[in-house]
């Protein structure tokens, strides 16, 4: 397209013989306008979900495969090369290993039983911790107990940005003891930053961290951009000045935390807290952890003073009614906790011609693994039947040991005979039908004969256990009562 410079074209002679000078040229990341033409920003799009960039918009991302992610955000200005700008800090040379000077820190006590147990015994100064769960599950009420516990020992901050100071002192007034929290309703970045450089706090929370903005990136809050901005020099701050920071942070419809995978990467830990708003039981467990274990989980549950904790959970998720068919308890491994768990079964003739396997607290894929291994090597006819496996108390089981127990309930509810009174099962299943030996076998009957399950059956081998079975096929015998209801 050609511009007019004073009504003539730019590079044709005049009459006078001079010739027209060209336009200048406008940088790629400016904004410039020549006789009323505009250049718009460099801008590229980012996946919400991992943090793929890209030139162009796609509607499925390259880099998760996920669709309708990709979104226009402003790239930064270029720094020019070979230019040092006076607020650049100064370049650090590299040391060896040998000549850092390691100091072994005490971990900060949250004054929360069971977040300590998460943590792996504590805040870590000097750390980042990231705090996801559905809105309504309690983090800011947790976190809010867990600083005015901290505040007797040491300056806490909380930086809300979601909330007015006057909500947070209602809520406040109801836990009680957060009379010395101190409190900042601002969602600028940099105000941020330098408060928690000038005050210096030994603990703070920012809720939460998708509502901070800076001015040097150019999109809205809550973006890509801002989101990795905002965590990046909130890790830096941390680091520098020894504040232990916990960010707060939206999930996805999916459960998943919200915000590019960059954003956990850049964090020590990764907290989820799970659970139903509408039950007043919850589940906080470790995604991620330098700092220790990530099987550790917590439980609390719901009252009118905020989140209580839960010291012994297998006598609120291991209760059964005897005699009930379709109902079995199984003991699982939570890190260091075992944990006794009601895993409730039910069969049901189907019309489909693609019988469904539904499972609430178990593994889709583990659970269509256990339903065929049963219809091969344990005899029950579950191919023209569904299957519904829900775990009570909405805890989830990860780890294979909880197998013997699935299968138990799903024997029960396929032949309509009820487990046998005081009976606890736990094991892997193999795809042979063979039963394997689950870790810490003499932990679990423990935890069974300390909840008056006497009866523990399990794979051959396990110490403490009252009945061993090498077969599942084996082992359905001897759990089951055979007494059809």
């Amino acid at each position: 397209m050609n511009v007019l410079v004073d009504g003539r074209r730019p590079g044709r002679r005049t009459t006078g013989g001079e010739i027209v000078p060209k336009p200048a040229q406008v940088p790629s990341g400016g904004l410039a306008t020549v006789t009323g033409v505009a250049r718009a920003a460099a801008v590229q799009h980012a996946c919400t979900e991992c943090g793929t960039a890209s030139s162009r918009w796609l509607g499925r991302c390259p880099g998760c495969g996920e669709f309708g992610t990709m979104v226009a955000e402003a790239l930064p200005a270029r720094r020019q090369r070979g230019r040092v700008h006076a607020s650049e800090p100064a370049r650090r040379p590299p040391l060896r290993l040998v000549d850092v000077v390691a100091e072994e820190t005490e971990r900060i006590p949250t004054g929360v039983a069971e977040l300590d147990r998460v943590l792996g015994g504590g805040l870590v100064p000097a750390s980042v911790v990231l705090v996801g769960g559905e809105p309504g599950v309690g983090k800011s009420t947790l976190l809010l107990s867990a600083l005015g516990s901290m505040a007797s020992e040491r300056r806490v901050l909380l930086v809300t940005g979601e909330e007015s100071v006057a909500q947070v002192k209602l809520r406040a007034a109801r836990l009680g003891g957060c009379d010395a929290v101190e409190i900042l309703a601002e969602t600028e970045l940099d105000l941020v930053c330098e408060t928690l450089e000038r005050e210096g706090p030994g603990v703070c929370v920012v809720d939460s961290v998708q509502t901070l903005w800076s001015q040097e990136v150019g999109s809205a809050p809550g973006s890509v951009s801002q989101v990795r901005e905002a965590a990046a020099r909130l890790l830096r701050v941390a680091k520098e000045n020894g504040i232990a920071v916990f960010l707060v942070g939206h999930v996805t419809k999916d459960g998943a935390v919200a915000g590019p995978r960059v954003l956990e990467h850049l964090v020590d830990c990764v907290l989820q807290f799970e659970g139903d708003r509408y039950r007043a039981h919850r589940v906080l467990r470790a995604v991620k952890n330098r700092f220790g274990s990530t099987n550790e989980i917590g439980v609390f549950e719901m009252t009118g003073v905020g989140l209580a904790g839960v010291p012994e959970p297998s006598e609120l998720f291991g209760r059964s009614e005897p005699g009930e068919v379709g109902a079995a308890v199984t003991c699982t491994l939570e890190g260091t906790r075992p944990l006794l768990l009601e895993v409730q079964a039910l069969v049901a003739p189907t019309d489909l011609a693609m019988p469904r396997r539904v499972g609430t607290g178990v593994d889709p894929k583990r659970l269509a693994m256990i339903v065929a291994v049963l219809a091969r090597h344990a005899g029950l006819p579950l191919g023209g039947a569904d299957v519904f496996v829900n775990v009570a108390g909405g805890v989830r089981i990860d780890e294979p040991g909880g197998d013997l127990g699935v299968a138990l309930a799903i024997a029960s509810a396929a032949k309509g005979w009820p487990v046998r009174d005081g009976v606890a099962a736990f094991g892997e299943i193999g795809l042979t039908g063979r039963l394997r030996a689950a870790t810490q076998a003499e932990r679990r009957a423990s935890e069974c004969r300390k909840f008056g399950l006497p009866s523990v059956l399990a794979p051959v081998g396990t110490p403490g256990a009252a009945t061993c079975a090498d077969t599942l096929r084996r082992a359905l015998a001897a759990g089951l009562a055979e007494n059809p209801v």
